[in-house]
């Protein structure tokens, strides 16, 4: 029976299979016409398309400099990229051929396209289709149906109807596969120009993705397409790329040529522009507002007082002339010419009412300024000179953590901190600063800080101006002279009441014992120990100056000792050499080990060792930090060296260093030449006669807690003799940086 006579949708309902029997093979092959359409190949014909060309370059600075971009570099030091150039160099990374993208439902379906049908229901229907040359596709059973010219949306209900007129209750789907490929033309001042094989759901912007957009010398402003010898688009590029107006990006046809025209011209936007770069016109009319409205505008810190347009008239003999003018009214109507660059420069970081507060306060701050403002609304009470690290280490004495084991300050740590929780501020002396803007001077107006507070009528307030400087110092930042500075000294061992004490200015060590409550029965005077902190700094700075003497001085002599080396025998020079080699790697440990000492800032009093009181210590003036500790009367003496077995013998009244060296016992090797002594008070005792004996110093009463150090002599380097080589010099060193008996147990390890 023919399809479509009405005597077949009278039948009685049966179930008819329309399918494909290709369509397993094809079911994936769906949305475009073939690859090619995908791809945006460009080619000399349709038949060349499938295989996409490598991105050619990106415009701008990346590849090729043009002569403008060059005339802004020599003129600003800034080779500036051209703007909307970026756009088409992300192109090779960023774009991505249209594919599986929905299809638009006012799509017109034309020759090619695909179609997928399924229907279920009195007949089943599993069916791709693609519209022939007639505009139509068949379905069996059903017959041609007419889609050429019909929107996608409409699809479906064309196909629905075509299917009631065989068969009643068929619910229908219709979805597309690949849709037809069309041919553009790129042709112009394009970076890519020929034919192109697209998807028909392809746009303006899309084909200049594939096309790598214009060359150095074509246009961003006037893009357009050309249909049947008319232009039905013309695209500003810089309207998509600065706002997102893609209106004039159109749906291309197949015959569609896209033209690029020659660039009108350009200019330079430098400075303070949110989009600093080179700027296509688009005509000759355009203004500095409608090119900063492009760029973006200004940054808050643009200066819009202050604009500079250069400008070229190569009619002139001067060729470059410029401009200053105000970025309001006429100035941002001012029309641009090719080549024009324009400079806007930047605010100047100054505040026109605002006073500085800075240096020992809670924290440095800009506050305004108000007409009879004083330094005391600038510091409304005291409390805003205590600094963020004095709260700081006021918080750090209260411990936080879980385990008293670990929380617990370790007592020396906490002696040495107390009275320490505030950053002391010098009250006598605190300054203005203040700018003349006549003629850019500065002055300075010193004031008493306690005054300011104790007295705020006086002058000391100082009455401040726009744009003032306080400064506030500490007394670590300017040194009060001693009789106004705090003093936290420590005693320690063998006084009644050892403690952390604060003295007055002018106080002395015999005032710290009498506050400490005088010395114990026990207390050995001649071991008493005092240290200072300037001094410790000074010892240490002392020590690094050394290190770096020596360090010249090994330079000096290895040099020499290599010029000499050259005058003698090959196999003398071989021999001089590794002599010279193993006495420069002694050298350098040696200056090592020197470098690891650190002093103490020990201050040695050079008391008598029978002394039995403190009547003779020195009237020393006390200094914040210093530390004072008076040990009870050691009762060994300590040898250490060439002996034959390092100890720490009992001390016994009256005996001499000869005597605790034959109780130790010397080795073979010992260099008994240059034995030195570490007393306990913290000098050093070395050789001072040709003899040994009674009569040099084997013949030294040995105080209790002294350490004797007996060095080695034989050519067998060890890290003990590497050290006690130049042994007198080594025990003046020891003598001269208060380095103690410790230092020997640095070298010893």
């Amino acid at each position: 029976m023919p399809v479509g006579t009405s005597s077949v949708a009278s039948e009685a309902p049966r179930r008819v299979s329309i399918t494909n029997a290709n369509t397993a093979n094809t079911a994936n092959t769906a949305n475009f016409a073939d690859n090619s359409a995908d791809s945006n190949v460009a080619s000399s014909s349709p038949s060349a398309a499938g295989a996409r060309p490598p991105v050619s370059g990106v415009r701008g600075p990346e590849v090729g400099t043009s002569e403008f971009q060059k005339f802004i570099a020599d003129s600003t030091g800034k080779i500036l990229p051209v703007f909307g150039a970026q756009f088409f160099a992300n192109a090779a990374s960023t774009y991505t051929p249209i594919s599986g993208a929905p299809v638009p439902a006012d799509y017109p379906l034309g020759v090619g396209d695909e179609l997928m049908i399924r229907g279920t229901g009195s007949i089943d229907i599993d069916y791709r289709a693609t519209i022939d040359r007639s505009g139509q596709i068949s379905i069996p059973t059903i017959g041609p149906v007419a889609l050429a010219g019909v929107n996608a949306s409409d699809a479906e209900s064309v196909i629905r109807k075509a299917v009631a007129t065989m068969y009643k209750g068929v619910t229908i789907n219709v979805s597309f596969g690949k849709l037809r490929a069309i041919t553009v033309y790129v042709v112009g001042q394009a970076k890519r120009p020929g034919t192109y094989t697209v998807s028909s759901l392809s746009t303006l912007v899309t084909t200049l993705f594939a096309s790598g957009g214009p060359n150095p010398n074509g246009s961003m402003r006037h893009l357009q397409v050309k249909r049947g010898g008319k232009v039905v688009a013309d695209l500003d590029l810089y309207a998509f790329i600065a706002k997102g107006d893609k209106s004039a990006d159109i749906k291309l046809q197949d015959g569609d040529s896209i033209y690029i025209p020659a660039a009108t011209g350009h200019v330079a936007l430098v400075g303070k522009v949110n989009t600093p770069a080179i700027y296509e016109l688009r005509t000759a009319n355009d203004t500095i507002e409608s090119m900063l409205d492009v760029a973006g505008g200004m940054p808050v810190v643009a200066d819009p007082r202050r604009a500079y347009l250069e400008r070229i008239d190569a009619s002139k003999s001067q060729p470059r002339s410029v401009e200053q003018f105000a970025l309001s009214g006429n100035g941002l109507k001012r029309t641009l010419k090719n080549g024009d660059v324009l400079n806007i420069t930047s605010i100047t970081p100054d505040f026109s009412n605002a006073v500085i507060l800075r240096g020992n306060v809670d924290q440095s701050i800009r506050a305004p300024f108000f007409p009879g403002m004083h330094v005391s609304d600038l510091i409304p009470s005291r409390e805003y000179l205590i600094t963020r690290s004095s709260i700081k280490r006021q918080n750090g004495v209260v411990s936080t953590g879980e385990n008293d084991n670990v929380t617990n300050e370790a007592a020396g740590n906490i002696a040495s901190r107390i009275g320490g929780l505030i950053d002391e501020i010098n009250w006598d002396y605190a300054v203005v600063e203040r700018i003349n803007r006549s003629d850019l001077t500065v002055n300075l107006i010193p004031f008493n800080l306690g005054k300011v507070f104790s007295n705020p009528s006086s002058q000391d307030n100082v009455q401040l101006q726009p744009g003032d400087t306080v400064t506030i110092f500490s007394q670590q930042d300017v040194a009060v002279p001693m009789d106004k500075r705090r003093v936290f000294v420590r005693v320690e061992g063998e006084v009644k009441v050892p403690g952390v004490y604060q003295m007055t200015a002018g106080e002395t060590l015999q005032n710290l014992l009498t506050r400490a409550g005088g010395a114990t029965a026990d207390a050995y005077f001649f071991g008493t120990a005092f240290y200072r902190e300037q001094v410790r700094v000074e010892q240490q700075v002392n020590l690094e100056r050394a290190a770096t003497k020596l360090e010249n001085q090994l330079r000096v002599e290895q040099s020499k000792n290599l010029a000499n080396s050259r005058a003698t025998t090959p196999i003398d020079a071989q021999a001089a050499e590794a002599q010279r080699q193993a006495e420069l790697k002694i050298a350098q440990e040696n200056i090592a080990l020197f470098r690891q000492m650190k002093p103490t800032g020990r201050i040695a009093f050079g008391l008598d060792p029978q002394e039995r009181s403190f009547a003779r210590l020195p009237q020393l003036k006390l200094e914040n930090g210093d530390r004072l500790v008076i040990p009870a009367k050691p009762e060994f003496v300590h040898i250490f060296g060439s002996v034959n077995a390092e100890a720490s013998p009992l001390w016994s009244p009256n005996s001499r260093v000869d005597d605790y060296v034959k109780k130790a016992g010397l080795t073979v090797d010992a260099d008994v030449e240059n034995i030195f002594i570490m007393r306990t008070d913290g000098s050093v005792l070395a050789r001072n006669t040709s003899s040994w004996g009674f009569g040099g110093i084997g013949g030294v009463i040995v105080m209790p807690g002294d350490s004797i150090v007996v060095p080695q002599k034989m050519d067998r380097e060890t890290a003990w003799t590497k050290f006690t080589k130049g042994t007198r010099e080594w025990a003046a060193i020891f003598a001269n940086f208060g380095l103690g008996a410790a230092a020997i147990q640095v070298l010893k390890q």
